[in-house]
């Protein structure tokens, strides 16, 4: 499974303007209640922020994969959100977040959400320097073509 299959360039944010983890994450649900992607913006906000509860998804190289589980969703929803000046989310390793992944799943289909994280993290892990690769290209087909790209060398 590749997270390109999953990713669209109408689901990303080239530039999160929120500095706090808590309203990186509003302004990421913002998005997809604006452009009609979930129905309910209150509890999936709510849901990402008990996650977050629970610790941090920050995994550390500059990446975060917020998540959780909401109903009402056919397919998985998968976002990315790119902050340039970085947002304090703590992660393991210290260091500010850039990159963010936000996954959303359904709660019958618990499969799907579990292989896009686990594709997500193996790419962060392989591709190296991803959040600065990322970080170059201004646009969301650029952003979009980056991981298209790293995924292809993990192919070869």
């Amino acid at each position: 499974m590749k997270l390109s299959d999953f990713l669209a360039e109408g689901m990303i944010i080239p530039d999160l303007r929120s500095r706090k983890a808590a309203s990186s994450l509003q302004e990421m649900v913002d998005f997809l209640k604006k452009t009609n992607r979930v129905p309910e913006d209150k509890e999936l906000y709510a849901r990402l922020l008990e996650r977050e509860k629970l610790g941090s998804t920050a995994i550390g190289e500059g990446v975060a994969i917020p998540h959780c589980k909401f109903a009402g969703l056919k397919n998985p929803l998968v976002m990315l959100g790119v902050s340039r000046k970085g947002v304090d989310f703590e992660s393991v390793d210290g260091k500010p977040v850039h990159i963010f992944f936000l996954v959303i799943a359904a709660p019958e289909d618990p499969g799907s959400s579990l292989q896009i994280l686990a594709s997500i993290a193996h790419l962060v892990r392989k591709a190296g320097a991803l959040d600065k690769k990322i970080l170059k290209a201004a646009r969301p087909q650029p952003m979009l073509e980056v991981i298209q790209l790293e995924e292809q060398k993990l192919d070869e």
